[in-house]
């Protein structure tokens, strides 16, 4: 594998606290109850419009759907490295590939600003080349767009290609970009990697590099 692009949230970066905090400031906003935090992690992984839709419940309207969106992206901004943390080993793993001379790059659902400026703050922005987020593209993911524009870019083939993430939203951008999938356990949706299966599955970033690199 020469192209290696990442998830982020659920992958690279455990921000559980930081998005129920967020989502929760936002339905006090909106007049609403506190969220169980195990509710609002499930709510995740397919961008913050439909995090927030997801939040306020089928009853919400559309304008109220959109102001508490452009609230939480305001209260999220300023407070999104307030707990989170990279996973760990993800560091070691990220530097390990880098000298490997692995070409690495971010595509999450997650805005592209506030993306690049977590892996900025946690200190890890140089091994990528480059950072979509959400709004990068006119769709998300699974849509295959992103994990298609980043192979043009680097001139890598499809056969040495991997996307890693924590949900089946990732194993299906996979699939449908056609290129290999590497789930990991740890994150916010390891249910959800039950059915696509990833082509690889680990409990730890270094045992993904360890397959990278042929040593499994």
């Amino acid at each position: 594998m020469d192209l290696l692009i990442f998830d982020l949230d659920g992958t690279l970066i455990d921000s559980r606290l930081d998005l129920a905090h967020a989502v929760n400031a936002t339905r006090a906003h909106m007049g609403m109850t506190q969220l169980d935090f195990e509710r609002v992690y499930s709510y995740v992984g397919n961008g913050a419009p439909v995090l927030i839709r997801r939040a306020l419940g089928a009853q919400a309207t559309e304008l109220e759907v959109e102001e508490a969106l452009e609230f939480f992206l305001e209260h999220y901004r300023e407070h999104a490295l307030d707990y989170t943390k990279l996973y760990p080993g993800v560091k070691e793993s990220l530097e390990r590939l880098e000298a490997a001379g692995k070409r690495m790059a971010v595509l999450t659902n997650k805005p592209v600003g506030m993306s690049k400026a977590i892996v900025e703050g946690l200190g890890v922005a140089g091994h990528f080349f480059q950072v979509y987020g959400g709004n990068s593209f006119d769709f998300k993911k699974p849509n295959p767009i992103g994990v298609e524009t980043l192979m043009r870019q680097t001139g890598v083939d499809r056969e040495r290609t991997v996307m890693v993430g924590d949900s089946a939203v990732d194993v299906n951008t996979a699939i449908n970009a056609g290129v290999r999938s590497c789930g990991v356990t740890y994150g916010f949706q390891p249910e959800t990697l039950k059915e696509p299966k990833p082509d690889v599955l680990v409990d730890r970033m270094e045992q993904f590099v360890d397959w990278v690199l042929g040593k499994s």
